[in-house]
C-alpha cells in the first residue's frame, strides 16, 4: 500500500483531468469529489475511477466541460439533462437548482437524467444537508453491462442502484447520511478487492453458474458472475424502486440490453428535497432527532463492536484518520493513476512527486 497526503493526491488528479481537457474549475471539482471519497473510506468511488474516467473522456464518450440543462420547470418539479457531462459538476448544479426550488416552495422534486457517473451519492445528500435540507436520492445506471442479479435469478440484470437519504445537522450535532448501494457491495469495492488480491465479502457474489463465490475474479470472467442484492429480496425490491424512479420516471432509461453497450457509466437520479422548517416543527424535529440518537447510543456495545454509530459517523471517523495519516492506495490502483497521467502527457517523475 502507498500512503498519500490528500492535498498531493487532489493536485495530481486535478492535473490529470486538466490534461484530459477539463477547465480548471471542472478538474478541481472532479479531484475534490474522488479524493473525498477515499478520505471517507469509500475507495470504490475514489481515485480508482481516474483511469476509467480519463479513457471515457479521451474516447469522446462523455462531455468534457459540459453543464446541466433544464428540460422542464414546473413549480416544485424540475427535469434536468446532464448531457453526459461529469457527474461531479452536474451533481452540484442539479442540487443547486433543487435547493433554489426548495427555498421557494419548501420542497422540490428533481429528475436528473443522462449524466456521466455521479460518484458517491452521499456527496449530494451532504450538500443538501449542509444547506439545511432533508434529501432523498434514487439512482440507476446504464451504459455498461449489468452487474447485479435479481433475487431468485442467476445472472446480472441491472446495476448497483444506490439509495441515499441525508438529514441536516441538529442542535450542533453532525448530519445523518445514509448512502448505500442496493447490492451487497458496490462494484468498485469488488475492483478494489481484486486489485488487492483479497476475497470479496461473504454473500456478495455469484459465479457464472449462479453459485455463491468470494472470488472477485468471477466479475471479470467470460461469462461473468454477478453481484447479489443486500438483504436478499428486500434489497432487490429497493433496487427495483430506484430503477423505476430514477430511470423510468426521468426518461433516462432503465436497465435494458439496448443501453448496455455504450461503454460508459450513465446515471439517472430522482432527488426529493424537503425544508423541515416548512412543517412548522423545526425545533421539535431537532429535539426528536437528538433524543433518538441518544437512545440509540445508549445501547450496550455488542461483542466485538465499538458501540452504536449513526449513519455517516464511520465516514467521519475514517476522514479524520486519513487526513492525519494519509490515504492508503493499493499498488494496482496507483499504477492505474500513473497510466492515466501518462495518457494525458504528464511525466512519470512529475506524477511520482505526489507520493
Amino acid at each position: 500500500m502507498i500512503l498519500l497526503r490528500s492535498e498531493n493526491l487532489k493536485s495530481l488528479v486535478a492535473q490529470i483531468f486538466l490534461g484530459a481537457g477539463s477547465k480548471e474549475t471542472e478538474a478541481n471539482a472532479i479531484a475534490e469529489n474522488l479524493v473525498t471519497a477515499n478520505l471517507m473510506g469509500h475507495d470504490s468511488h475514489g481515485v480508482q475511477l481516474v483511469l476509467r474516467y480519463v479513457e471515457t473522456a479521451l474516447g469522446g464518450r462523455l462531455t468534457v466541460n459540459g453543464h446541466v440543462q433544464v428540460i422542464l420547470d414546473n413549480g416544485t418539479f424540475l427535469l434536468l439533462d446532464g448531457g453526459m457531462a461529469y457527474g461531479q459538476v452536474v451533481g452540484v448544479q442539479a442540487m443547486e437548482h433543487g435547493m433554489s426550488k426548495a427555498r421557494q416552495f419548501g420542497t422540490s422534486i428533481v429528475g436528473l437524467r443522462n449524466v456521466h457517473h455521479l460518484g458517491r451519492i452521499g456527496a449530494w445528500g451532504e450538500l443538501c444537508a449542509e444547506a439545511g435540507y432533508i434529501s432523498i436520492h434514487y439512482v440507476n445506471a446504464a451504459g455498461h453491462p449489468p452487474l447485479v442479479a435479481p433475487f431468485g435469478g442467476a445472472d446480472a440484470r441491472f446495476s448497483t442502484n444506490p439509495y441515499c437519504t441525508a438529514f441536516p445537522a441538529t442542535n450542533g450535532s453532525p448530519s445523518i447520511v445514509l448512502d448505500m448501494a442496493t447490492s451487497r457491495v458496490a462494484m468498485g469495492k469488488v475492483v478494489v478487492a481484486y486489485n488487492k488480491g483479497e476475497p470479496a465479502p461473504e454473500d456478495s457474489l455469484i459465479d457464472a453458474n449462479g453459485d455463491p463465490s468470494r472470488d472477485p475474479a468471477v466479475m471479470f470472467s467470460d461469462p461473468p458472475g454477478a453481484l447479489r442484492s443486500i438483504g436478499l429480496h428486500k434489497g432487490y425490491g429497493l433496487a427495483v424502486v430506484c430503477e423505476i424512479l430514477a430511470g423510468a420516471l426521468t426518461g433516462g432509461g432503465t436497465a435494458k440490453p439496448d443501453l448496455f453497450g455504450l461503454d460508459t457509466i450513465r446515471n439517472n437520479m430522482l432527488s426529493i428535497l424537503i425544508d423541515p422548517s416548512r412543517l412548522g416543527e423545526r425545533d421539535n424535529f431537532a429535539s426528536e432527532v437528538e433524543a433518538f440518537k441518544e437512545w440509540m447510543k445508549e445501547s450496550p456495545s455488542a461483542p466485538g463492536a465499538d458501540g452504536v454509530m449513526m449513519p455517516g459517523e464511520p465516514e467521519r471517523k475514517t476522514f479524520a484518520s486519513r487526513m492525519s495519516n494519509g490515504i492508503p492506495i493499493d499498488e494496482e490502483t496507483w499504477q492505474q493513476v500513473v497510466k492515466a497521467g501518462l495518457a494525458v502527457g504528464l511525466e512519470k517523475t512529475h506524477i511520482e512527486q505526489a507520493i
